[in-house]
């Protein structure tokens, strides 16, 4: 999901989200941006699925920091919101789960065949996502494909790796 290189522009925040970022963080020299992931069905069969840009940084740690006012300003009750931080070439440096005020990253793969193995677990979890649809159980298909996309949020580019993993450290 959050590794394919789709185009990511600025754009206004979904309805019922007031950001709580400062005035200037659309600043598109920031090299990173804290993108919201728009997997909704009407979303992906309207052509907008392509990740909406909440906020531009100067740091990593600025749009960590940002994602996690961001989460603050999510209502307990609502579900978790998918974040993810694009480098200015759109390459995943980080992703996360948004809610409850707080954020729980993703930790990045640490090669190439654990990638492998986390887009085939991926996979599978999306095929049993299909197969609860089918069977009635909307809420299990839900909770299956939001577990393949926090998966698909480990898929960090391989330049970003090292980095993401270390920011990962010193945040902890």
């Amino acid at each position: 999901m959050f590794d394919l290189p789709l185009p990511v522009h600025p754009s206004t925040a979904p309805q019922g989200f007031a950001p709580v970022f400062a005035v200037g963080d659309t600043d598109l020299s920031h090299p990173f941006a804290l993108t919201l992931s728009r997997r909704a069905p009407a979303d992906l069969m309207s052509g907008c699925a392509a990740p909406l840009v909440l906020a531009r940084f100067a740091t990593l740690a600025e749009a960590m920091q940002g994602a996690i006012d961001h989460a603050e300003g999510i209502d307990p009750e609502a579900a978790s919101q998918l974040l993810a931080i694009l480098d200015r070439d759109e390459r995943l440096v980080l992703a996360g789960a948004a809610s409850d005020h707080a954020v729980a990253w993703c930790h990045p793969v640490t090669s190439a065949a654990e990638a492998r193995g986390v887009v085939t677990e991926a996979s599978q979890l999306r095929a049993q996502a299909d197969r609860a649809a089918g069977w009635g159980e909307p809420d299990q298909a839900r909770r299956l494909r939001h577990r393949a996309d926090l998966l698909d949020g480990r898929l960090v580019d391989p330049l970003w790796r090292a980095f993401a993993a270390r920011a990962l450290q010193f945040a902890a």
